[in-house]
């Protein structure tokens, strides 16, 4: 199949294309690098040509609610729209487990926003929540670094490898659309704390960690609200095995 991957050059899209290659699809690289911009529809329609799928693995700002409804909005109207004169059967788009429960996460609400549109959309669609991946926990506790110390919120998750999201994401966008699909996440539960001294400690870096609620997560996302419901599928590789690879 010849199948077009929104966000291509980004941490799952990356490997979607990879993923799709391998089993032999004719992946067309959608990324504002490679000179397609999904915010302003420019180059859209030239790489749209001939694509029966399209998979969503863009990202955006997460600053203001606002600013990520519009963002998310706009990249979605023109995917869609391109992808409607394309001819394109099947729109896959990649979301996050729990969002619908979470109110003032500026991120959530521009997710939301974009689930609201592929769902009234004019393409066949599959929408498919993942949880958050095994590097995320690293990753927030970078964003409020600074001389050794970061900020974390002690969030309970169960992670999922990013390869295993790409993965996923390949064997859907070449089926049927289903919908909304189940929720996938990885076979643990784990503290984003733990994650991120656990993480840091295996590439080598020294961060001391202080557990808050007064950052970018707040207490509206702890206990069970990020983990994935009854039906989930279950992906294989485990946070001890995806570390194991950090080293």
């Amino acid at each position: 199949m010849r199948i077009a991957v929104a966000g291509a050059t980004g941490n799952i899209g990356a490997r979607t294309v990879a993923a799709l290659e391998r089993d032999g699809h004719d992946v067309v690289r959608v990324s504002r690098s490679l000179g397609v911009d999904v915010l302003t529809g420019a180059g859209l329609d030239g790489a749209l040509a001939g694509v029966e799928a399209v998979v969503d693995a863009t990202n955006g700002p997460a600053t203001d609610a606002a600013e990520a409804v519009a963002y998310f909005g706009a990249a979605t109207r023109n995917l869609l729209a391109a992808e409607e004169r394309a001819g394109v059967r099947h729109h896959v788009l990649l979301s996050i487990v729990g969002i619908a429960r979470v109110e003032g996460n500026a991120h959530y609400a521009g997710k939301r926003e974009q689930e609201r549109l592929v769902a009234a959309g004019p393409v066949p669609w599959t929408i498919v929540p993942a949880t958050q991946f095994h590097d995320f926990a690293a990753m927030v506790a970078s964003w409020t670094e600074q001389d050794g110390v970061a900020t974390i919120a002690p969030l309970l998750v169960q992670p999922i490898a990013p390869a295993d999201v790409a993965d996923v994401l390949a064997e859907i966008a070449v089926g049927e659309p289903k919908g909304r699909y189940a929720d996938v996440a990885g076979p643990e539960p784990q503290d984003l704390v733990d994650m991120a001294r656990r993480t840091n400690q295996a590439q080598g870096r020294e961060v001391k960690l202080v557990p808050t609620w007064s950052g970018l997560f707040g207490p509206a996302m702890a206990g069970d609200v990020l983990l994935p419901g009854e039906g989930a599928r279950i992906a294989p590789t485990t946070f001890d095995e995806w570390l194991a690879a950090q080293r």
